[in-house]
């Protein structure tokens, strides 16, 4: 997913700028941390689950009794079958608060729906994502249409699902679809114009980052520098960014912050002038798209799929 080298040109960035280059990671003044595990269940019960990690080692956690689970749709911890892809969000890194299992989020440009019951949607999901198809169930169709109104070729989609024997399913809209179609994406307010030192909007989460990475994607990088002809789109100003950048992401709904380094482009992300409701109404305009790992420790909720940030430069 990312590039070759983020922490170098980090490092040649703050150089060049005559600055310290900032550290990624949580803000140590967050209080107790979050941190996000992701792995295989090889066992579970009410009250300890069983992993191998991507690493190959067995890893064994407490399922704190206020725990709380997803499958498609909400389930007991101790009912998530053994062989489920989770990820988990911890306190105290042993004590298991949140699963969510064989999640997955499905987000581009339609470019055909067929099927009577169960519709099969092709999706453009940009020049680093390529095309996926995902099948919406005919029992979740309904809420689906009603948050994408334009459920045509040509308009954007964003769907949290899970996958299923290969297939990815679309269980719940991630987000409102945007009315206008996906390549007339607003101009930004003039009054933007990148100058404020931090930006406040939607941050989003895609499952197209490796595993365990934590990082982000940014809508406005320079062309040259990723090798997008899509980069440079958004309808909020944001300044333009070199991959290798740190951007402090502070979680408005939890009042966590972190340093998330710029490993992506985020050319999708920056197609959806939305909105996010989350605790409050954000402005429009996506404004990062973190991986799971850095939406999860920065305490958002990968069903929910969006929570109002803001963002400055780490």
């Amino acid at each position: 997913m990312g590039y070759p080298s983020v922490e170098r040109r980090r490092a040649l960035a703050a150089a060049a700028l005559g600055r310290e280059s900032g550290v990624p990671g949580p803000d140590p003044d967050n209080g107790e941390p979050l941190r996000a595990i992701a792995g295989e269940i090889k066992d579970i019960s009410p009250h300890l689950i069983i992993i191998e990690n991507p690493d190959g080692a067995e890893e064994r956690l407490v399922i704190a009794p206020w725990a709380t689970a997803w499958h498609g749709k909400d389930a007991a911890p101790a009912d998530l079958p053994a062989g489920s892809m989770v990820i988990l969000r911890t306190r105290d890194g042993r004590v298991v608060e949140r699963i969510w299992a064989d999640t997955t989020r499905i987000t581009g440009t339609i470019l055909s729906i067929s099927g009577r019951r169960d519709l099969t949607v092709e999706l453009d999901c940009g020049p680093h994502r390529g095309h996926r198809t995902v099948v919406i169930p005919y029992r979740a169709s309904g809420r689906l249409q009603v948050r994408h109104p334009k459920f045509e070729p040509g308009y954007l989609f964003d769907a949290i699902g899970i996958r299923k024997e290969g297939t990815s399913l679309a269980m719940l809209p991630a987000t409102s679809q945007p009315p206008y179609p996906a390549r007339a994406v607003p101009t930004p307010p003039p009054a933007y114009a990148g100058l404020q030192s931090r930006i406040s909007g939607p941050a989003t989460w895609s499952d197209t980052f490796d595993q365990e990475e934590r990082g982000a994607a940014y809508p406005m990088l320079e062309r040259s520098d990723t090798g997008c002809p899509d980069a440079g789109v958004s309808c909020t100003g944001l300044p333009y960014l070199a991959v290798g950048s740190l951007l402090q992401v502070r979680n408005l709904c939890s009042q966590r912050n972190a340093n998330v380094p710029v490993v992506a482009c985020g050319c999708v992300a920056g197609r959806f002038c939305d909105r996010c409701v989350e605790c409050d109404t954000s402005p429009r305009g996506r404004v990062v798209e973190l991986s799971p790992f850095s939406y999860v420790e920065l305490g958002g909720d990968l069903v929910k799929g969006c929570f109002n940030a803001q963002i400055g430069l780490g």
